[in-house]
């Protein structure tokens, strides 16, 4: 196959035979097309649920109460959820980079199943569309939450069988991906790339893959006794005809946490990427990490009880949760660990990714630290179904995944655009970015606290001065994000040529020219040495 050449439009383009322009990149099975279709799909989204995000911060002030009705408000942090769980933070890093850049990573020409990756990519559109619809028909946009709780996703009168066949749909694409990566890590991998030779990216893939493939059918199952109990009324959650509300959330959660995982492990193999980069050192502990990353995916996947502490399960079953939930923090802790000492003596170079990647460290740690204070039980009864949730579940979603999806793209655009951002810029962004989202979030945590319950249209007058406040945040972080976003994407169209490894990485993506080739190496390589031996010049020997 030719050389790629470099798209005005898109920043990557490579030789698809007789099609040129937009079919060319909805028929293409190259795996870099494809995660770049992810990318540019999953950023549109993400603003949408920005948007929403704080049109629902300008409802908790008191001027705005008139802009929407509380049925609406219902409805928009329904839709802001499910935009930004299952739309981007789920495929996020695996849907983006892991498409991208995995292949590269073991020496593969692409992924083991081109075309399957080509249709995730159009589930994943397709329960996009139907989402969109469930807002406009059927009585118009589902008020139950992004979680779809029985009974009420039962009863009301809202699209709530629409939006739930799209979140079924979109589970396709998930499991799908899964299988893909499974299959490539075990059967793709390059001459000498034993598994304790594969980049920690790779491992976090892996692990995140098989949560994918064994965890989405629960959720899909679950989504279609919702649908069959709404068309005809069958009694399996609704308890006026004996059915069991319980059985529901359990379902839920068997999936819906390990999902947490799903969406955290890849950006934890992100920055075991840009750590050992900026710090010039190999990463410290790479077995350690390795096995935290499945430890994560194991122990993650039988925890999921402790968001039902107040449900009215037994005594005992409340412990065995809460002790799980204090065991699952021991693999994250060591991740923490090791990044941070990966920097000790090191040569530590502060560019743009090493910065986002640190605060992902100092973000992540708050959130991991306020899911600890909820696992203890009696902490639990006190901050349940308050905004101090809320507040936690952000700072692990939005500070760890999304602030390390933002530090990824940073690292891997020059690679996957052939251009470069500028620095100045990108740094601008993050002071916005980082004060509004500690003035969003933490304030929440202190709402929480006082006890403000989350959900509520209307707040007592005790707590419209943390109202305020968070709300002012919210219009610092959108701001930050409209500053990196429009930095990048004018960096993807007349940005200045990027070298080929403009930060001195030593893994095999940054042995390729910028943007790879189609089928990216010439000749697959033959590994002879671990992911980070780091030799002179930053090279590989």
């Amino acid at each position: 196959m030719n050389s790629s050449t470099t798209s005005a439009g898109m920043g990557f383009l490579a030789d698809e035979g007789p099609r040129r322009g937009l079919m060319a990149w909805l028929t293409s099975t190259d795996h870099k097309r494809i995660g770049i279709l992810y990318l540019w799909s999953m950023l549109a989204f993400f603003m949408v649920g920005v948007g929403v995000g704080v049109l629902m911060r300008l409802v908790q002030l008191d001027t705005f109460h008139h802009l929407v009705t509380a049925r609406t408000y219902n409805a928009l942090f329904t839709v802001h959820g499910v935009i930004m769980i299952f739309l981007f933070v789920v495929p996020g890093l695996p849907a983006v980079f892991g498409n991208f850049f995995l292949p590269i990573l073991i020496g593969a020409k692409d992924v083991a199943f081109p075309r399957l990756n080509l249709a995730s990519w159009y589930f994943y559109i397709a329960g996009a569309i139907l989402a969109l619809l469930s807002l406009f028909t059927g009585g118009g946009a589902p008020d139950t939450g992004w979680t779809f709780y029985a009974p009420f996703s039962l009863q009301t009168g809202t699209n709530v069988t629409l939006a739930v066949f799209a979140a079924f749909v979109l589970g396709f694409s998930s499991m799908l991906t899964g299988i893909n990566f499974i299959t490539t890590i075990h059967r793709l991998r390059a001459p000498g790339m034993s598994w304790f030779r594969m980049p920690l990216f790779c491992w976090s893939l892996y692990s995140t893959s098989w949560i994918q493939i064994l965890a989405t059918p629960v959720l899909a199952i679950t989504l279609i006794l919702v649908m069959l109990e709404r068309l005809f009324g069958i009694g399996i959650f609704d308890p006026t005809k004996g059915g069991d509300p319980l059985l529901y959330q359990h379902l839920f959660w068997i999936y819906s946490h390990p999902a947490v995982y799903i969406m955290i492990l890849p950006a934890m193999g992100a920055i075991s990427e840009i750590m050992p980069t900026f710090s010039r050192k190999p990463i410290f502990g790479y077995t350690a990490i390795a096995f935290s990353s499945m430890s994560i995916a194991g122990v993650g996947s039988l925890v999921w009880a402790h968001h039902m502490f107040t449900s009215g399960m037994s005594e005992f079953a409340n412990m065995v949760f809460s002790l799980l939930t204090m065991i699952v923090a021991i693999p994250s802790a060591i991740k923490v660990f090791n990044w941070v000492s990966t920097l000790y003596k090191g040569s530590i170079d502060v560019q743009p990714p090493l910065f986002y990647a640190l605060t992902f460290i100092f973000l992540f740690c708050i959130g991991g630290l306020t899911g600890v204070m909820q696992g203890a039980l009696s902490i639990n009864v006190h901050v349940h179904d308050t905004y101090f949730i809320v507040g936690h579940f952000h700072y692990v979603m939005f500070g760890g995944t999304g602030f390390a999806f933002f530090a990824a793209l940073l690292y891997w655009f020059p690679k996957m655009f052939g251009r470069m951002y500028s620095k100045k810029l990108i740094i601008a962004a993050w002071f916005p970015l980082f004060v509004g989202f500690n003035m969003l979030y933490f304030g929440m945590l202190v709402l929480g606290m006082q006890g403000m319950p989350r959900r509520y249209y209307e707040h007592l007058p005790m707590f419209h001065a943390g109202h305020q406040v968070v709300t002012v945040g919210s219009w610092l972080l959108a701001l930050g994000l409209v500053i990196y976003l429009v930095a990048l994407i004018w960096a993807a169209r007349k940005g200045p040529r990027a070298e080929g490894n403009p930060w001195g990485g030593v893994t095999l993506e940054w042995t390729l020219p910028s943007p790879p080739i189609t089928e990216n190496f010439e000749e697959i390589p033959v590994i002879d040495h671990g992911p980070y031996e780091f030799r002179k010049g930053g090279q590989h020997g």
